[in-house]
């Protein structure tokens, strides 16, 4: 080796030497993580977002030495947001395709058809979008010995609390209707807002499904305004959020609307135009320049995609922030095997600092979810068609880390 080169390895970090073959000996084998999402169709933008984040996270860690000095190798799947192809997906990664552990997952229907197959293998799952409740409750203690299902994504139940927060606490409205779509996902949401409600002893003056065509939707508009309604808690999925943003516009009657996090995606907004201005969101993460590691974040987003835009926030930063999760449990445990990783999320002894939050013990042997409490969801704001900080002290906060 020549004095120049040799001078370079002497200056690679000890963490990358330590990934580097002995002699003639053959690297080491990576570290196999499946990463499973719509990465087409109606909900591909949420999947690719996603699947981003956790590009980045593990060229990150992959530049720092990778994990027991091994590279992180991602095997990425689409599972087209369908429940059937998500479960073959989920037996593909684990007897094809020899994953350790995987994340991922944007549907709540797809991880309940596919997150047991997971368990049964005893390989750890870090959902990283869907929000269904059900999906860390399926295999708790005691019915279940071990669990292996976890989530950085905030759940339903807890979003739709945050929802009816802001509703009473910060708009000071009490006379509310609920709107939702005919999806699992709008039904279930539904329900959600309607506890959320009884828990601070209050009923919704109407609960309404968001009609298919406008001519209905205005109907069931002004009926609810003639209700009494002073503001409208919409959870959905689909167009039907963009309608009644635009019939609430076109009717005139500037009712507050509070609405489930797809409001913020892009083809939604964009759909709504001006009458989605004012919309509130609960959002996990909302882009904002600042000086600590979300900044770092945002400028790796830069960096690897050529634009600023990152087309849903929280997706990206919630796939980002799992794979680092993910990553330390590994390494704490010393193993790639499925029930030390599981031991080790259990019990990180090490803060993680993450675009969402700094995850210091997340997880225990009770609680697989890292979003416990509703106030650890910013509210966002739509504001000429870009999700904001409805709050100033939110974004004071988020400009801190």
């Amino acid at each position: 080796m020549s004095v120049p080169g040799l001078i370079r390895l002497l200056l690679l970090p000890l963490s990358l030497l330590a990934g580097l073959p002995a002699g003639g000996a053959q690297p080491a084998e990576p570290v196999r993580i499946g990463v499973t999402g719509p990465y087409s169709g109606s909900n591909g933008v949420i999947g690719l977002s996603m699947r981003e984040g956790v590009r980045i996270a593990a060229a990150q860690i992959n530049a720092e030495g990778g994990v027991l000095g091994r590279r992180l190798v991602l095997v990425e799947r689409d599972d087209q947001s369908s429940n059937e192809r998500g479960a073959q997906i989920a037996q593909a990664l684990i007897q094809d395709d020899g994953i350790v552990a995987a994340v991922g997952l944007a549907s709540t229907g797809v991880a309940l058809a596919s997150q047991h197959l997971y368990q049964r293998a005893r390989i750890p799952m870090l959902t990283a979008v869907a929000g269904g409740s059900l999906i860390t409750r399926q295999f708790q203690p005691p019915e279940h010995l071990d669990n292996f299902i976890f989530r950085t994504a905030p759940s339903d139940a807890l979003q739709a609390r945050r929802m009816v927060e802001d509703a009473v606490d910060g708009l000071r409205r009490k006379r509310l209707a609920i709107f939702h779509d005919a999806t699992n996902y709008g039904q279930l949401g539904r329900d959600d807002l309607q506890l959320a409600l009884q828990a601070r002893q209050l009923q919704p003056v109407a609960v309404e499904r968001l009609p298919q065509h406008d001519a209905e939707m205005l109907a069931v508009l002004h009926r609810v305004h003639q209700a009494g309604a002073d503001a409208l808690l919409v959870y959905g999925a689909g167009a039907g959020l963009h309608r009644i943003a635009s019939a609430n516009a076109k009717l005139g009657l500037r009712l507050p609307l509070i609405g489930s996090w797809p409001f913020a995606l892009p083809g939604l907004l964009e759909g709504a135009e001006r009458a989605a201005e004012g919309t509130r969101i609960p959002q996990s993460f909302i882009p904002a320049e600042s000086q600590g590691r979300r900044q770092a974040f945002l400028e790796a987003w830069r960096r690897t995609t050529g634009t600023d835009r990152i087309p849903v926030p929280p997706a990206a930063a919630q796939g980002y922030d799992a794979l680092l999760l993910l990553a330390a449990a590994i390494r704490q445990a010393g193993s790639t095997e499925g029930d030390r990783i599981r031991d080790a999320l259990e019990n990180l002894r090490t803060p993680v600092e993450g675009v969402v939050m700094v995850y210091d013990r997340p997880f225990s042997r009770d609680n697989h979810e890292t979003f416990i409490h509703s106030r650890q969801l910013a509210m966002g704001e739509v504001r000429q068609g870009q999700v904001m900080f409805a709050y100033d002290e939110e974004r004071r906060r988020a400009a801190r880390q």
